[in-house]
């Protein structure tokens, strides 16, 4: 029996375990390593007083029918977009002392994709739209100008040596200064000038003033979609009643019936080499540090945090400096309960307590520093406790470890935050409930600095034959929920087949075209 050691219990590492196990389970010992108190990495669920978070927000869409297949047998669709009003009565079996429906209701819902974009205290949608609403809400100058800046950008294209040139080219220089310049900046806390174009080929893919057009056609003239639609136009997702962490909870109780072993709160701080490959790794719990040993090693911790543990074998200095130089941004969300918020749903969609229909609205006012607003009643009413009295929404901020938003006290940001809200008219003061907040470190791999040296660090990990590195922070990728999952599929189809080469591993989301053109969107922006 093999003994295969997995660094962190997300997505991508739970799915690796549960491939190796499904049809295997005496051929390989598979034990997860994971840092934290809960599984599912970024897209775990917080629970905060009856409410629950999303953290950054992930909608349950993939391309790839072998993601679909998998996420539909760990847990059922069941219902439509429009339910809300005829699930509400789980509060009434908790009551009675029922039995929890956590446990009887392990199910998918299907959702709106709402998502628009805050600018000019008037909303836009996300990505833009052509709609008449969308001009006036521009004016005519702005509309004009939009107009012969993008024609200007079909006859003018620009080398895409950067993000900013690769927008400008799908959008035009003014569509582009308007909903991408800022906003990327304020996720980056770079310039998009500064920032590779390879970010925008991962997320952005096929979505321009072309596909925008083609979309609206499509709908004007009734025609069916043929299965490229591309992943932001599309109109609906599925979602875990409970939130994201209900599924990989419910992944984790699977490979734990399959004879896996996770061991909770073990921090990896060295990985042991010699002769070319791993030979263990030193892990902390409770204080107390332990060696492991194993045959195979799946990673998904951070890039730089794998090279700078890496003891024994001499790394080259060329190879840590690249490791250690990647960058990473950080994340915040502020948990808010109001009982109410001052905008006004004026579309066609139906919600429960008529509040806007966003899972997120993007943040594009000038002189506040929040990136997102989620507004988890949306998502799914069982995030929130108390859904036809309250509004439970995620803060979204954007940061980097140790400045002066991440050093902040929690009452201090919370303060913060809701002035930003009152000074955009979205809420009232007197209107807080409770707040509560959550600090996410590396949720974002970021493509600057060292990164552009990235190819020589994979060509060093891919020299240790026994290692395979997966998912977000272990590939340094912008990954969504489902490429992470194709890179522990990836790597279990490898290790069961006897296959040496890591390239179709670290291939996963490097086309342009990828697995992200059809009817629903996981647009995790997480």
């Amino acid at each position: 029996m093999k003994k295969v050691i997995i660094i962190g219990a997300g997505p991508a590492g739970l799915t690796a375990a549960y491939e190796l196990l499904k049809d295997n389970k005496d051929e390989y010992e598979v034990i997860i390593l994971e840092e934290n108190t809960q599984v599912g990495g970024i897209s775990k669920t917080v629970r905060y007083n009856g409410n629950r978070m999303d953290i950054g927000g992930h909608r349950f869409f993939s391309k790839d029918e072998n993601v679909m297949k998998f996420w539909s047998e760990l847990m059922p669709i069941q219902g439509d977009p429009s339910i809300d009003d005829k699930i509400l009565g789980r509060e009434k079996t908790l009551e009675k002392g029922g039995p929890n429906p956590e446990k009887t209701d392990e199910v998918m819902l299907v959702r709106n994709r709402v998502s628009r974009i805050y600018y000019l205290k008037k909303f836009f949608d996300y990505p833009i739209s052509l709609k008449v609403k969308t001009f006036t809400n521009m004016g005519l100058f702005r509309t004009i100008a939009a107009g012969f800046s993008y024609l200007k950008s079909m006859i003018v294209k620009k080398e895409e040596t950067s993000l900013e040139n690769f927008y400008i080219n799908r959008f035009g220089k003014k569509l582009y200064s308007m909903f991408f310049e800022k906003y990327t900046e304020k996720l980056w806390g770079r310039h998009p000038s500064k920032i590779s174009a390879d970010w925008g080929a991962q997320r952005v893919k096929g979505l321009s003033i072309k596909e925008v057009l083609k979309d609206m056609f499509n709908k004007l003239f009734n025609r069916k979609k043929k299965g490229n639609t591309e992943t932001s136009l599309i109109e609906e997702f599925w979602y875990p009643k409970y939130g994201p962490g209900q599924l990989w909870e419910t992944l984790a109780a699977r490979v734990i019936e399959k004879g896996g072993k996770i061991r909770m709160e073990c921090s990896v701080k060295n990985i042991n080499t010699a002769n070319g490959k791993i030979v263990s790794v030193d892990l902390e719990h409770n204080g107390n540090v332990e060696t492991l040993t194993g045959d195979i090693f799946i990673s998904s911790m951070p890039i730089k945090d794998l090279v700078s543990g890496m003891k024994g074998d001499t790394v080259p200095e060329e190879m840590l400096k690249i490791a250690t130089g990647l960058p990473y941004r950080d994340f915040m969300t502020l948990g808010l309960l109001v009982k109410r918020i001052n905008l006004k749903n004026k579309t066609k969609i139906k919600t429960l307590g008529n509040i806007v229909p966003d899972c997120w609205i993007y943040v594009q006012e000038p002189g506040v520093k929040i990136g997102r607003i989620q507004v988890f009643n949306n998502w799914s009413p069982y995030m929130v406790e108390k859904p036809e009295d309250t509004v439970w929404m995620g803060l979204e901020y954007f940061c980097n470890e140790g400045d002066e938003y991440w050093n902040m006290p929690e009452k201090e940001f919370a303060d913060f935050a809701i002035n930003e809200l009152v000074k955009m008219k979205i809420v009232n003061k007197e209107d807080v409930l409770d707040s509560h907040l959550e600090k996410v470190k590396k949720a974002y791999p970021a493509y600057f600095d060292t990164y552009e040296n990235m190819d020589e660090l994979i060509s060093y990990l891919n020299t240790f034959s026994n290692l395979y590195c997966i998912g977000r922070n272990g590939q340094h990728r912008y990954n969504n929920m489902d490429h992470s999952m194709v890179t522990g599929m990836e790597a279990a189809k490898n290790i069961k087949s006897g296959i040496e080469t890591r390239d179709n591993i670290w291939n996963v989301n490097t086309e342009k075209e990828y697995h992200e053109k059809k009817e629903v969107k996981n647009d995790n922006s997480n």
